[in-house]
């Protein structure tokens, strides 16, 4: 499986966040969309290490 774009990890996270929003939505519902958001938020966030990290390397050769 190739590795998702940062972007892609976004607009999941935005998806999902809508989906909370909705006046009808269960708890279950709520619960799984909280745990998939912040798992993709993570993903998120690691991208952004990863990638403050190699301009790092860059900057110090």
């Amino acid at each position: 499986m190739a590795k998702e774009k940062f972007e892609t990890k976004l607009e999941s996270a935005k998806a999902i966040l809508q989906t909370l929003m909705k006046p009808d939505i269960t708890l279950q519902e709520s619960v799984n969309a909280y745990e998939k958001g912040m798992s993709e938020l993570n993903d998120a966030q690691k991208m952004l290490e990863d990638a403050q990290i190699k301009i790092n390397e860059i900057k110090n050769t």
